[in-house]
């Protein structure tokens, strides 16, 4: 089912001739709008006309569009910019943390059973427990816990609680005993049990490893996901997102969005990836209905775009998965993990280009990142494509030599600049005063001419895309430190950090044509600010907030 869009006939039109035509059924006056237009960068009015951009201007001329039914907001001199994007993110992610319990910024091991107590109080024996968010970098030791003090504390329940990242669980006694999990389980390829001295599973269970447990845990209903999902939506809208680049959803899940997008119960313009398929050509591979129907955009009046594959090359620099060139300084006798082979990546690229999909590939570690450098170079070489957009997500550490090949072949880091500051504190330990200047790098990579979609990566970071600009112009945490930034010379100007949440995530989800600016033409996907953000100072940012969103010029979040 593809909707035609109108915006094409629409955007070929001038506006005095479309005012003729089209009176227009919103209009928003006396305000500071960045329309990330190059032709008109700042103008004071709006005007929609059937969820589409009508005109970009003066009051006066914005005015002149409207009619008797037309509705006209006086914004007061509030600040609009375009709907802000996501562009790595997990949505049903988000939903199932708002049900779980919570552990994020929790300081020590001690926190992390206090708020599962709190949240747990009235489960019944034998029930799951999930939560999501813990961080031993944030603790005292720096450590991976042991499981001994979630069993103690929950002798008749199986607890499963994902580290902040995703790439790690521990899990209590009697989740391990559910599982079947015990001293003489095997690490399996791409994953790795924590052990204690004794050989038995300590409850740290990191990348692939995680499916021992994941086998064990009762799945969710699709009443429930499908609940999740609108939550999750809600939570995005309030934050100001009107789009996201969805890292990794399965057939069902999909399926799930679009029963919601074709009841116009779809308050988001999701661009969706799909989960790793298996192999090429896989018995999986071939009876994913996404895949047989081929790439898809625009769905459901713009609302969902199914055109992409992710794949994870690796694992993450906490949990010391992410592969790397040289060991970890603080554990030598690591070098973190491929989680796919490279044959896998490689096959994927090559039937990518084949069939019009993009391929978007999770790399963090500087090895993480070559090895799917090296599968694409490989795939291009022998079935060159321009414009394939191929994507690498997190693109976290980088060698020097490996930073010039992003715009060599037209590859797009996808990056997360809260993730800088959320890792600042200890990611130097992880991989030492050379290779860090390699990470995180985005004026590095800038300087070379490719554009940054940024994103959260929430759940695994706050959904708030002011935390992401703020973090991207000072390489500062929320609490303004460290002085000057970390690695300053890395910094983006606010122009680029507007454009890193708005139009280079259309670029990199090949929706620049209809999203990514208030131009005339392009959905009417906005967002009212209490504060200009592109000229209060840098501590101010944070104290910023959505007075409401905007999406194909319905409002879908007010503050209350």
């Amino acid at each position: 089912m593809r909707h035609l869009p109108t915006y094409f006939a629409l955007a070929a039109l001038a506006p005095a001739v479309l005012g003729a035509q089209m009176p227009a059924d919103l209009v928003l006056v006396n305000g500071t709008i960045y329309t990330v237009d190059k032709t008109r960068p700042v103008v004071s009015a709006l005007a929609v006309a059937r969820g589409l951009i009508l005109f970009a201007g003066s009051d006066a001329d914005a005015k002149a569009l409207a009619n008797a039914a037309t509705s006209v907001i006086d914004l007061h001199g509030a600040t609009v910019v375009p709907g802000f994007t996501d562009a790595h993110a997990h949505l049903l992610g988000l939903g199932d943390m708002l049900r779980r319990v919570n552990l994020a910024g929790s300081s020590s091991y001690d926190e992390v059973i206090d708020r599962v107590k709190a949240r747990a109080k009235d489960v019944k024996p034998g029930e799951w427990i999930r939560g999501r968010g813990w961080d031993q970098n944030r603790w005292p030791s720096k450590e991976f816990p042991t499981h001994d003090a979630l069993s103690r504390a929950f002798p008749n329940n199986p607890v499963v609680l994902e580290r902040v990242d995703g790439h790690a669980y521990l899990a209590n006694a009697k989740a391990m005993e559910i599982a079947r999990v015990s001293v003489s389980t095997a690490d399996p390829e791409g994953g790795r049990i924590i052990r204690l001295a004794s050989g038995a599973p300590s409850g740290v269970f990191v990348d692939n490893a995680q499916s021992l447990i994941d086998r064990a845990i009762p799945a969710s209903t699709r009443d429930d996901t499908r609940k999740a999902i609108i939550a999750a939506i809600a939570e995005c809208n309030r934050w100001g997102l009107t789009g996201i680049h969805d890292a990794g959803e399965d057939a069902a899940t999909i399926g799930i969005f679009e029963e919601l997008a074709k009841a116009g119960s779809y308050n988001l313009r999701n661009y969706v990836m799909l989960s790793d398929p298996g192999e090429p050509g896989s018995p999986a591979a071939l009876g994913n209905p996404y895949l047989r129907r081929g790439p898809q955009s625009a769905l459901y009046d713009g609302h969902l775009w199914i055109r992409a594959i992710k794949l994870y090359a690796d694992g993450a620099l906490g949990s010391r998965g992410a592969a790397l060139l040289a060991p970890y300084a603080d554990e030598p006798a690591n070098s973190g993990l491929l989680l796919s082979r490279p044959e896998h990546i490689r096959a994927w690229a090559d039937a990518a280009l084949r069939s019009g999909f993009q391929v978007n590939v999770h790399a963090i570690g500087d090895r993480g990142n070559r090895v799917v450098l090296d599968a694409f170079e490989s795939a291009l070489r022998t079935a060159p494509k321009p414009d394939h957009r191929f994507r690498i997500e997190h693109a976290q550490v980088l060698s020097a030599e490996d930073i010039p090949r992003f715009a060599k072949l037209g590859v797009i880091p996808s990056m997360q600049p809260t993730h800088q500051t959320s890792d600042m504190g200890w990611a130097e330990t992880r991989v030492g005063p050379q290779r860090i200047r390699g990470a995180y790098a985005w004026r590095s990579l800038l300087n070379t001419g490719v554009v940054i979609p940024s994103g959260t990566d929430f759940p695994v970071e706050e959904v708030n895309p002011l935390l992401t600009f703020h973090a991207a112009v000072t390489r500062q945490d929320p609490r303004n430190l460290p002085l000057g930034g970390w690695y300053p010379d890395q910094k983006m100007t606010r122009d680029e950090a507007l454009q890193s949440r708005t139009i280079w995530p259309a670029y990199a989800g090949f929706q620049e044509s209809v999203l990514g600016s208030l131009t005339t033409g392009k959905y009417a996907d906005f967002v009212v600010l209490d504060r200009d953000i592109m000229r209060i100072p840098d501590t101010e940012i944070l104290g910023t907030r959505v007075i409401s969103t905007w999406i194909g010029g319905k409002r879908v979040y007010e503050a209350k």
